[in-house]
């Protein structure tokens, strides 16, 4: 049913190079600092700022990581997990911005600050609607973060023609969602549809016979488990 296939070789998102850059300029200073103003070169201060600072780099390192995952699915109708993390919500729901309150099956992925934050498009197809919507910052696995935090929502028209909705929400620590969808573009499995910034969620929004494969509490990562089949 599925391939899928990794690249190990540490790569760097492009939302974190210019924040990693800053950051290593800004530590560097900081421990120059340290290093010309005590009694020599092995003081304490300055020990215990470069090993906080080799940590605190290495943390956004970690956080900026960008795996290359490269999928190939055989059936149209799988809907591929758009981010890494845990599902906190399987639900049928009533979706009011685009559907009309139509009810949709609703499945939840939330992100921690060690998982990868990345969104990958989790259908091939059309995106139909775009929009972003200032918002609050919540924690995101509260349910009322779907509707209250800042969010981005994205829909697309799978090739069978029926449409699914992925929401990404801004968390508590996230104060930026990145989206590189755009109404009439194409959207492809193994691309990003975008990235979130310090933890957050993403809700997926099915048609209500969708057959779903996951579970509460299950860990999924993105462009790699499949967490639903919508019907054709």
């Amino acid at each position: 049913m599925k391939e899928s296939s990794r690249n190990r070789r540490l790569r760097v998102h492009k939302e974190g190079r210019a924040i990693l850059i800053s950051l290593f300029i800004l530590l560097f200073g900081i421990n120059m600092i340290f290093y010309f103003s005590g009694n020599s070169k092995f003081d304490f201060g300055f020990i215990i700022n470069f090993v906080v600072s080799i940590a605190a780099f290495c943390f956004f390192l970690h956080f900026f990581r960008n795996p290359l995952r490269l999928i190939q699915i055989d059936d149209d109708g799988l809907v591929i997990a758009p981010a890494d993390g845990r599902v906190v919500v399987i639900e049928p729901t009533e979706e009011h911005e685009y559907f009309g309150g139509k009810k949709m099956m609703q499945v939840s992925i939330f992100m921690s600050p060690f998982n990868v934050h990345a969104n990958w498009y989790p259908i091939n197809g059309i995106v139909k609607y775009v929009k972003h919507h200032s918002g609050r910052y919540m924690a995101a696995y509260l349910p009322k973060s779907s509707q209250e935090n800042e969010r981005t929502t994205t829909v697309i028209e799978a090739k069978s023609g029926q449409e699914i909705l992925v929401r990404q929400i801004a968390g508590a620590l996230a104060r930026r969602i990145v989206t590189y969808a755009s109404p009439n573009h194409q959207a492809q499995i193994n691309h990003h549809l975008g990235f979130i910034k310090f933890g957050s969620r993403v809700d997926v929004f099915l048609p209500l016979e969708s057959e779903i494969f996951v579970k509460i509490n299950e860990h999924t990562a993105g462009n790699e488990t499949i967490i639903a089949r919508i019907p054709d």
